[in-house]
C-alpha cells in the first residue's frame, strides 16, 4: 500500500513538473477560464487527453515514436504553423479589441463553445511536445516502476486533471482584475507573444 501511494504520488510529482510551464495549451486554458467560456469542455479535453497518451506512454508506445521522427516533424510543422496562426489572431485583437471582456464569452454560446472545443483540440494534438513529454518520457520513468508503471501513470494522470482544473476554474478569480479592455489588450499580448515564439520554435526545430 506504502509503495503504490509512492509511485502515485512520484507519478503526480512528474506529470505536475512536465506540465507546469508556460505554453499554449496553458495560455488557452487560463484566457478561456477568465473569460468563463467552455471551460468544463477545455478542461476535460486536456486532463482527458493527457491521461490518455500518458497510458499510451505507459503501455509502450513511447518506443513506437521514438521510431518514427517523420511523424513528429509533420506535426511540429501543423502545430507550429497553428501557433502563428492563433498568436496573429491574438496580436489582432491587441490593436483592434472587439468588446474584448468578460462579455465576450457570453453571446454566441454555440459557436464560441464550438471554437473553443476545436482550438483547444488542435493546441493538444498538434503539439510534439506533448507527446514526447507524456508519451516518451511519462511512459519511460513508468517503466522503471515495474508492475506498479500504472500506478505511475495514474498518478501522472492525476496531476494533469488537478492542474487544468485549477488553471480552468481559478482562472476566473483574475475577472475583475481584466475587468478594463486596456487589461484584456495584455493579457491578449502575452497570449500572441507565447504562441508566436512556440510556434516559430516548432518551425524552426521541425
Amino acid at each position: 500500500m506504502t509503495s503504490a501511494f509512492t509511485t502515485a504520488a512520484a507519478g503526480f510529482g512528474t506529470g505536475l513538473s512536465l506540465i507546469v510551464a508556460i505554453g499554449a495549451q496553458n495560455a488557452f486554458v487560463l484566457r478561456q477560464g477568465i473569460r468563463r467560456d467552455a471551460v468544463s469542455a477545455v478542461v476535460g479535453i486536456c486532463a482527458l487527453s493527457d491521461a490518455l497518451l500518458i497510458a499510451l506512454g505507459v503501455g509502450g508506445v513511447g518506443a513506437v515514436v521514438v521510431a518514427w521522427p517523420a511523424a513528429l516533424t509533420v506535426v511540429g510543422w501543423i502545430g507550429g504553423v497553428f501557433l502563428l496562426g492563433y498568436g496573429a489572431l491574438a496580436a489582432r485583437r491587441v490593436f483592434r479589441p472587439a468588446g474584448a471582456g468578460l462579455e465576450a464569452g457570453g453571446g454566441h454560446a454555440a459557436g464560441s463553445r464550438r471554437r473553443a472545443v476545436l482550438t483547444c483540440l488542435a493546441l493538444t494534438w498538434l503539439n510534439p511536445h506533448v507527446y514526447l513529454d507524456t508519451v516518451f518520457l511519462v511512459g519511460s520513468v513508468a517503466a522503471d516502476h515495474g508492475a506498479l508503471r500504472w500506478i505511475f501513470g495514474l498518478g501522472a494522470a492525476l496531476a494533469s486533471f488537478c492542474w487544468f482544473a485549477a488553471l480552468g476554474f481559478g482562472g476566473r478569480l483574475l475577472a475583475r482584475l481584466l475587468a478594463r479592455p486596456a487589461a484584456w489588450r495584455v493579457l491578449d499580448g502575452l497570449v500572441a507573444a507565447t504562441m508566436i515564439v512556440l510556434g516559430a520554435t516548432l518551425l524552426l526545430g521541425a
